[in-house]
């Protein structure tokens, strides 16, 4: 067993009213529980298995395309923007490159900025999100926009930058950024119950995200995000086969050593303590990596995955909730003393 007593985990459950699925794994010994509602009005239960979106937790997926195309010799980091993508920007940087992309660090205008704007819903009063079915239909949204900083100087939260890294994975290869991300990860992998659905048309064993309104009632969240997930997030997991794609991604079954290294390395600092690499961010104790995590926050969507070098824990913990994820995975690491050697 993970934990000396089996009702930890649903005692920090009920405190923190989750929804959603834990998936914990270190070698042989697993950990495995789900809580709450996949659908309320039928009261259909989440299972373990259970499929949830994972919004921008799904970057990491579109940072190992780029990087298998690198290791293909189609692209480099340090290739131009202008050099692999064949769309106008009228007013990007000439020297923006694939590395300033990865990182956050582009300068580049964004669809929606997290720093700025804090309803993520209201952008869809002018452009109805139900219009958003590739990755093309989010141009209009950013690319006759201004630069706001010097490639390669600050760090900024970009997800437009994923929209133009997704474009230039279809440009290369052909095929739709979906298609090529079934095909290259989760199929490789075995992530049989993974992929981009369309909010119309979730298979089955799918959670629909809910949203708390202020009067307590919930809705869903069919309208508050865009109908078909794309590069810069929006893929549907289940905690089992998050924990196989770390395993995968560790084990350099998607990439070599050289490019999996170059994909954790720390890129570029953030705060104290937490850096960025290829589509991941990378928490450090007294000059040791001690994390390597993504997550994904969208309205009815929060997720949180980790690898732990250290100690070798894996772990997954998606939610149907618009918040939750953070807390059990917080409450988790101080059970399992992740931080204490």
């Amino acid at each position: 067993m993970l934990f000396s007593q089996e009702n930890v985990i649903d005692q920090l459950i009920s405190d923190n009213d989750f929804s959603g699925s834990i998936f914990v794994k270190q070698a042989e010994k697993e950990y495995k529980v789900s809580s709450g509602y996949a659908n309320r009005v039928e009261e259909r239960l989440n299972k373990v298995n259970t499929r949830f979106g994972i919004a921008s937790g799904s970057k990491l997926f579109t940072a190992i395309a780029i990087a298998q195309l690198v290791e293909k010799k189609q692209l480099s980091f340090e290739m131009k923007l202008r050099d692999c993508l064949d769309v106008s920007f009228p007013h990007f940087d000439a020297n923006i490159t694939i590395h300033h992309l990865l990182t956050h660090t582009s300068g580049i205008p964004d669809y929606f900025d997290e720093e700025v704007m804090e309803d993520f819903e209201s952008l869809w009063k002018q452009t109805p999100m139900y219009l958003l079915k590739s990755l093309q239909d989010f141009l209009p949204l950013f690319q006759n926009g201004e630069m706001v900083a010097e490639p390669g100087k600050t760090f900024h939260y970009n997800n437009a930058a994923y929209i133009v890294l997704g474009l230039i994975i279809e440009q290369q290869t052909g095929m739709a950024f979906q298609h090529y991300i079934k095909e290259n990860i989760f199929d490789p992998v075995g992530m049989k119950d993974s992929g981009y659905f369309s909010l119309d048309r979730l298979p089955q064993n799918t959670a629909l995200g809910y949203i708390e309104d202020d009067d307590g009632s919930w809705r869903t969240n069919t309208y508050a995000i865009p109908i078909v997930g794309g590069s810069d997030g929006g893929a549907y997991v289940t905690a089992p086969d998050m924990v196989k794609f770390w395993e995968a991604l560790l084990d350099f079954r998607l990439l070599n050593e050289s490019l999996t290294g170059q994909l954790l390395s720390p890129h570029v600092d953030v705060k104290d303590w937490v850096s960025y690499g290829y589509g991941v961010w990378i928490n450090a104790r007294k000059g040791r990596i001690v994390k390597y995590h993504v997550m994904g926050y969208d309205p009815g969507v929060s997720f949180h995955s980790a690898y732990y070098p250290e100690s070798g824990y894996n772990m997954a913990v998606p939610s149907n909730h618009s918040d939750g994820a953070f807390d059990v995975m917080k409450e988790i690491e101080e059970r399992l003393h992740l931080f204490d050697t």
